[in-house]
């Protein structure tokens, strides 16, 4: 069988969410994921700050609380990968967490989009597994419900932006370039390893999924560019701040 087969809406699942992660009384219905553990530090250095639950997966990830223009909003590290980062999605909904504000990296299918350029994701390319067991393989893409409603905060918030599809694949090393060019003739402007899969398990379980990334490297080119792929901590700050900006608003 297939793996775009993998879809089962006639029996139950084995493990439920709810078997790992019992949900918790008051917990905040926001919740921002990073993948970079020193954005995490900037979250524990605030005085506001309160470990209010845990996550395991190959270590412990601490869940933060903290208040945000008088929002509660938790705060934890996601891991890189769909599967993963999916995973780690479903624990936080069955703790009680509905909607979400995942932003990280992403490589460039388009030499013109400067490093640090903010992109939004519109639909994810399912060149990865998860998506296939949360939805249908009815179509390549996933549609990103919650794009239009990002793009407008953004807006509001005067930060430059371009909305566009995604690629999001699991094999890192086989990103080869007839498939880059096939994804960037489909519209799409960015590669990532995460979108199809969180976006399916938003749609899966009815919970509200937004994603915003940043320009990394870049693939349009002859050969790789590495570009500037060193954040400094001021920029971490930064973009921690505008997550937040965008969670207390959504």
């Amino acid at each position: 069988m297939s793996i775009i087969n993998a879809f089962d809406a006639a029996s139950e699942a084995i493990i439920e969410p709810e078997r790992l992660a019992q949900k918790i009384e008051n917990f905040p219905e926001i919740a921002v994921a990073t993948f970079d553990d020193k954005i995490i530090d900037f979250v524990k250095s605030r005085p506001d700050a309160e470990i209010i639950s845990d996550m395991h997966k190959s270590h412990t990830r601490h869940i933060y609380n903290i208040e945000h223009k008088n929002k509660a909003i938790a705060v934890y590290q996601t891991l890189c990968g769909g599967a993963a980062s999916a995973a780690l999605l479903e624990l936080m909904i069955a703790k009680g967490a509905k909607r979400f504000v995942f932003f990280g990296t992403c490589g460039t299918l388009d030499k013109d989009v400067s490093s640090g350029n903010f992109i939004v994701p519109i639909a994810a390319y399912r060149d990865e597994g998860t998506s296939y067991h949360y939805l249908k393989a009815d179509d390549n893409y996933v549609e990103v419900k919650t794009a239009d409603k990002l793009s407008q905060i953004m807006r509001e918030l005067k930060l430059p932006h371009k909305k566009a599809k995604t690629w999001t694949t699991d094999a890192v090393f086989r990103e080869t370039r007839n498939n880059m060019i096939s994804r960037k003739n489909e519209g799409c402007l960015t590669v990532e390893m995460e979108c199809a899969s969180i976006m399916a398990v938003a749609l899966f379980r009815g919970v509200e999924v937004y994603q915003f990334l940043y320009a990394e490297d870049n693939l349009d080119s002859s050969d790789w560019e590495r570009r500037n792929r060193i954040v400094t901590m001021d920029t971490r700050e930064k973009y921690l701040n505008i997550a937040l900006n965008i969670a207390s608003m959504i």
